[in-house]
């Protein structure tokens, strides 16, 4: 690959990941003004078919799409320096955020401007579960499906929730006989060695987790921090608003030590839908405040393995599939599974609303409902830009 050559299509990502607000959504939309309409990089018809295809991955489901677009140009080497480019910005943003807290916190600062910022963030959420309800939730089986996943998030505390809800989600979708996608022809065989790359990577992360957790390594946390996140990252349909409740219920609820208090994690879900990027990139927030009481370099360490973490599995699986997407997108089974998996996505998405808003200081505070209940009056009717909806809860955080 001569890189030289694509430094104008490197320019056109670097403006995109500096102006890309508003989650998978509005990313997609400037997506194709900027690489379809203004530069022609991609053609509006291979920008829909990728988003598609990304749909049905875990993972960061705008990373992959601007991942992929890189790879049809030159391949691995062009889509991982487009994936770094993407994703910086963000990144930098939220770990930084991670030690402007943490040095509040230390100086015992009471900052009233981010006051508003945890109900906002609820707001954003239920918004969010409520366009998850509406787009996928369609027949009477994903409904139960839905509000099955729901009860159990609510009420069972284990990390293998997620995988086994998502897993069960999948396997109850296929006993339906409809739905079965109308393709004209048989699909091939899928070879899935394609995919021993990323399962070693997350068998060898579970592994090394669970040695350094026995053995109380002294730099386990780093590790466990990794096989987390990677764990995360391989396992999330639905993007940053099942990501969110994932880590919170990891960092917030069952976490037996003190890394970070449900105060600041709602700060940084709030803050994330400020700066442009990949909400994934709260990773290097919750990363960076994870391991913020070893010291500045483990914190920093800590920003750099979420955003590591996180990111990995995503780029490591559009790779590996895409080649065999063609294939992939003929087999009766992954539409199906996809509608069970989109139901338990809703599900945890609902739970997640409840969960956040119960963890908010004086969540019944008349001032606290009503921020939540004017983003999502926002979010609906209108077509505010949301680093402005934050902006103007800073203010009245500031002003009230």
């Amino acid at each position: 690959m001569v890189l030289i050559r694509h430094i104008p299509f490197l320019r056109a990502v670097l403006l995109h990941s500096l102006t890309a607000f508003g989650g998978p959504q509005m990313h997609l939309v400037r997506m194709h003004k900027i690489f379809v309409e203004k530069h022609r990089y991609i053609s509006e018809e291979e920008l829909m078919e990728l988003n598609a295809f990304v749909q049905l991955l875990p993972g960061a489901s705008s990373s992959q799409l601007l991942t992929l677009i890189g790879y049809k140009r030159s391949g691995i080497g062009l889509a991982t320096i487009t994936l770094l480019i993407w994703i910086l910005p963000a990144c930098v943003l939220m770990g930084a955020l991670s030690f402007l807290l943490q040095f509040l916190d230390a100086q015992q600062v009471q900052v009233n401007v981010f006051r508003f910022i945890q109900p906002m963030a609820v707001g954003f959420m239920a918004f969010s579960a409520f366009k998850s309800y509406r787009l996928f939730i369609r027949h009477q089986a994903p409904f139960f499906i839905m509000l099955g996943a729901m009860l159990v998030t609510v009420f069972i505390k284990s990390p293998w929730v997620f995988p086994i809800l998502i897993l069960s989600g999948s396997i109850v979708s296929n006993f339906s006989d409809k739905r079965i996608p109308e393709t004209g022809t048989k699909p091939s065989r899928i070879k899935w060695g394609n995919l021993w790359g990323f399962v070693i990577i997350f068998a060898m992360a579970g592994l090394l987790s669970e040695v350094a957790r026995i053995n109380e390594w002294a730099l386990r946390k780093p590790v466990n921090l990794f096989e987390n996140f990677y764990r995360f990252g391989s396992l999330v349909f639905g993007g940053g608003g099942v990501l969110i409740p994932m880590m919170f219920e990891q960092y917030v609820i069952r976490a037996k030590t003190n890394y970070l208090s449900a105060g600041n994690f709602l700060t940084g879900a709030g803050m994330v839908q400020a700066f442009p990027g990949p909400v994934f990139a709260i990773a290097s927030f919750v990363g960076g405040m994870v391991l913020k009481n070893m010291g500045l370099g483990y914190q920093l360490l800590g920003c750099l393995i979420g955003a590591i973490g996180i990111f990995l599995p995503s780029l490591l699986l559009v790779l590996f599939f895409f080649p065999v997407w063609n294939n992939l997108k003929k087999h009766v089974v992954v539409f199906r599974a996809m509608e069970g998996i989109n139901a338990v996505v809703v599900g945890i998405m609902l739970a997640a609303t409840v969960l956040l808003f119960m963890s908010i200081s004086s969540p019944y505070d008349l001032k606290n409902i009503i921020a939540l209940l004017f983003t999502f009056v926002l979010l609906y009717f209108t077509k505010v830009p949301t680093p402005l909806i934050v902006l103007v809860f800073l203010l009245a955080g500031w002003l009230l």
